[in-house]
């Protein structure tokens, strides 16, 4: 059985690193007026206002330094899982037959269901 869900998963991981590393630095604060503000050293720029404070929290916790950090995150499990093309030593447990792709693969692969390219049978 060729696995098609690694290859594309980790092209989703690659995509979401380019939309960041375009982002810029990082977004650390929110003014006084509700606007987020992009720092870069001693330097500081209006990035995007927000009159919702949500949104802004919502911003500033999803922070670029963050992003890449999740998406090497994902990165690892998914090397951790992948061995022999698709044997996934991770999540056999040698009592059961091992589910292809394995469990955990496919919840990485759920955040991008939307996406071109997702299989509804990768849902897990």
């Amino acid at each position: 059985m060729s696995d098609e869900l690694t290859p594309w998963l980790r092209a989703q991981l690659d995509d979401d690193e380019r939309i960041v590393r375009r982002a810029g630095d990082s977004f650390r604060q929110i003014g006084d007026t509700g606007v987020i503000v992009a720092t870069e050293g001693d330097r500081a720029e209006e990035c995007a206002s927000a009159n919702w404070a949500g949104v802004a929290e919502h911003i500033v916790a999803h922070d670029p330094a963050r992003v890449l950090r999740e998406i090497n995150a994902k990165r690892r499990i998914i090397a951790e899982h992948w061995l022999n093309g698709w044997v996934c030593d991770t999540c056999d447990n040698g009592d059961v037959e091992q589910v292809f792709p394995c469990p955990t693969l496919r919840l990485l692969a759920l955040p991008y269901a939307d996406r071109p390219g997702y299989r509804t049978e990768w849902r897990p």
